[in-house]
């Protein structure tokens, strides 16, 4: 059985198998390497998101020094200051101040409304990639559907787009584990820029309010929700990052195993009604998330395993969305999956706000490659990208 072992490419390639082994060692297994405790099981990653005794930040509490961690090194201080102020990395108060704010723009009826736009884009991108003969999927479909939208609803004008994604890409490289020097400084250097950037942008929209995000989260704060320029900085650049690089991934993720599963491809192709359920159980089946921290701020016992306080949990996303005790034949393929409690989205208080945005885009970049290009195939065989826990590919090269 393969051995966890996130830098090695053949782990990083099909990290599966090492996961049912991580399983039968036990609830809870000490991983010297990252100085974290693995929890691979679905019922205990279920219970820690929604565990009280357990943070995304310890700072709320205690500093660096009474928690027994060393601060970060100076120079990276524009990444963890942007990153620290996104309600992804807060606690209550601050988490439920900030994300009730957000909430307003992600209800049931918002998003609803989008559905028309995402599925418009989504069929056009497609038209492209049919009149080219094919191309990359990630890069002509994956990608611009996500960040436009996420961009439209923050007000983010066209031609200000390009760097968005890059600028992700690189802040996203810190939350691989430990990182490279090389990459902490694209982070921060991403990091400045993108701040840079979202000043601007909100200093226009203070005097020339518009129907988006960005003057919502303005509007709010001169209304008495308080809202620093810092926090809402932070805050769009969260909704950016967790806008489409789960999306993205989850889509080139997807179609990678469609085309390694023909019968269940042509299922798909034969009953378009199958979608909804196939969105879902290409999620669990290769996790666009793999791994979540959570720092514990109280000890706790898992399995008769006691975890002190300042140790770090990680919960593995990919290997509780395999775990057989819930999954039925958890390794199958199957679009028809009727019960699929998988935690892509993440559970409790950091449960995805996004996540019935990207189940609209999912479905409609899935349902218009369907449709407007049902012969699609793959052209070549792609190369994953190096990361483990931002699961993805580099590209994804189809032919129609």
């Amino acid at each position: 059985m393969a051995p966890f072992d996130p830098w090695d490419p053949a782990f990083v390639a099909d990290p599966y198998p090492a996961y049912a082994e991580l399983r039968g060692r036990g609830r809870v297994v000490y991983f010297e390497a990252t100085d974290q405790w693995l929890v691979p099981r679905h019922a205990d990653v279920s219970a820690l998101l929604r565990e009280r005794r357990l943070g995304r930040t310890y700072r709320h509490r205690f500093t660096h020094e009474e928690f027994g961690r060393t601060a970060p090194p100076p120079e990276q201080e524009p990444f963890h200051t942007l990153n620290d102020h996104g309600m992804l990395d807060l606690e209550p108060p601050d988490h439920t101040r900030i994300r009730r704010l957000v909430s307003k723009a992600f209800t049931p009826r918002t998003v609803e409304r989008l559905k028309p736009y995402v599925s418009q884009l989504a069929g056009e991108l497609v038209d492209r990639l049919v009149e080219a003969g094919g191309g990359d999927l990630l890069a002509d479909v994956a990608e611009p559907l996500p960040v436009a939208v996420i961009a439209e609803m923050l007000g983010i004008p066209e031609a200000d787009r390009a760097p968005l994604r890059p600028w992700s890409a690189d802040i996203c490289g810190m939350y691989e584990l430990n990182p490279s020097e090389e990459t902490a400084a694209r982070a921060v250097r991403a990091s400045v820029e993108f701040t840079e950037y979202l000043r601007e942008i909100i200093a226009v929209r203070r005097k020339e309010p518009g129907d988006d995000l960005i003057s919502g989260l303005i509007a709010a704060h001169d209304e008495g929700d308080r809202l620093t320029e810092q926090e809402m900085i932070s805050t769009c650049v969260l909704l950016l990052n967790a806008g489409h690089e789960a999306t993205v991934n989850a889509t080139v993720n997807g179609w990678y195993a469609l085309f390694r599963h023909p019968g269940q491809l042509a299922a798909l192709r034969a009953d378009h009604s199958l979608v909804p359920g196939a969105v879902e159980e290409l999620m669990r089946y290769d996790t666009p998330l793999q791994l979540f921290e959570r720092w514990v701020l109280d000890e706790i016992e898992i399995d008769g395993v006691t975890i002190p306080r300042g140790a770090e949990i990680a919960m593995l996303f990919g290997a509780a969305n395999h775990d057989p005790d819930v999954f039925r034949e958890p390794e199958t393929l199957d679009l028809g999956r009727v019960d699929n409690p998988h935690i892509s989205f993440s559970a409790g208080i950091h449960y995805c706000i996004g996540a019935p945005l990207a189940r609209i885009e999912l479905a409609a970049s899935m349902a218009a490659l369907l449709t407007r290009a049902p012969a699609l195939t793959l052209a070549e065989e792609p190369t994953r990208k190096p990361n483990f826990v931002i699961r993805g590919l580099e590209g994804l090269s189809v032919s129609v």
